[in-house]
């Protein structure tokens, strides 16, 4: 299988994007190194496999490749983004970059985007936060793709959410999720695969667990926590969008159904100078205790000792940074064709 260093990854990627039409060059090359991160981390579905959707996007309209984010400051903890469109990966990294620089003066600030497009895994803002000593909490809407509590119809996204912590040593506590209980990949999966799904991941279009994977599609995903988890969905999708000023709820359009749409997204991005709290090697302290009692606990039968989370990704990252990420060959040729 062949291997890519992370700047022969980067440089292919932002090569690809140019070619697609985005300018400036540092658009592509924030989009880049938001998917190489993800790709290392071991998010390989969010990773460089998502180049070649998120070029279709441009060319089908759903994408402005020219669009450059315009930042505006409210107050002055308090930042509001307009995306304009643009690529959803540059967008969650200049997002990033200028609420880290304006808790930096104020020891926590918020950004809240509108206008946005789907920047993929939330773990590498995570993560750049972290490196920069700053917790984090990170979240967006998305396309529909759950029912609201008590209902059977689609009508919230599944909420991506992150939430971060910076450990001095580089053992930060990073969790990367959604409100969904899997991704809609996974039943095309089991689908194209001719295998059931448990009856917990999706319901029919009458409000019916299912185990088919088929009928799940032209159902509705089922919310972690069950109607809990789907008032989280809703309320996170109100926090995000509403207060940003995006599209709500069923008002998202979905363009991995129709990749000419704007979607409109609202993203929320939160930033906490760790170090007005405490010295970082006493937060590090406090999280390595916080890890002894977690990895203490006993597994559960023929399962590994339970971690905290971002221990799987941050260690990911150190390998592929070490001796580089694999990328199969067909993705490998395809990213080649597309770079040029």
């Amino acid at each position: 299988m062949p291997v890519l260093s992370e700047l022969e990854a980067r440089a292919l990627v932002a090569r690809a994007f140019v070619r697609a039409g985005v300018i400036p060059p540092d658009m592509a090359e924030a989009a880049a190194h938001h998917l190489v991160l993800t790709e290392m981390m071991g998010i390989t579905t969010h990773g460089l496999a998502r180049v070649g959707s998120y070029i279709g996007r441009i060319a089908a309209g759903g994408i402005d490749p020219s669009a450059v984010p315009v930042v505006t400051a409210p107050a002055p903890a308090l930042l509001q983004m307009d995306g304009r469109d643009a690529l959803g990966a540059a967008v969650a990294q200049i997002a990033t970059a200028r609420t880290l620089e304006a808790a930096r003066k104020t020891g926590i600030a918020a950004c809240f985007v509108r206008r946005g497009t789907h920047f993929g895994a939330v773990a590498p803002c995570l993560w750049i936060a972290a490196e920069a000593g700053f917790a984090s909490f990170i979240t967006a809407n998305s396309a529909p793709m759950l029912a609201p509590p008590g209902g059977r119809d689609v009508a919230v996204g599944n909420a991506p959410t992150g939430i971060g912590l910076p450990h001095a040593g580089g053992r930060h506590v990073m969790l990367d999720m959604a409100l969904s209980v899997v991704a809609r990949s996974k039943l095309r999966g089991a689908a194209a695969r001719g295998e059931t799904i448990p009856e917990t991941w999706a319901m029919d279009a009458e409000g019916r667990p299912t185990t088919d994977p088929a009928t799940a599609l032209k159902g509705v995903l089922q919310a972690i926590g069950g109607r809990k988890g789907a008032a989280l969905a809703v309320t996170l999708d109100l926090f995000a969008a509403g207060l940003a000023g995006a599209a709500m709820l069923t008002d998202v359009a979905d363009n991995h159904r129709d990749p000419s749409a704007l979607p409109d997204v609202g993203h929320l991005f939160i930033m906490i100078d760790a170090e007005k709290l405490m010295p970082a090697e006493a937060l590090a302290t406090r999280l390595d205790h916080a890890s002894g009692m977690v990895s203490s606990a006993r597994p559960v039968p023929g399962g590994s000792p339970p971690r905290l989370p971002g221990a799987r990704a941050i260690a990911a990252l150190k390998r592929a940074r070490a001796v580089g990420m694999d990328v199969s060959a067909a993705l490998l040729n395809e990213l080649e064709e597309l770079a040029g």
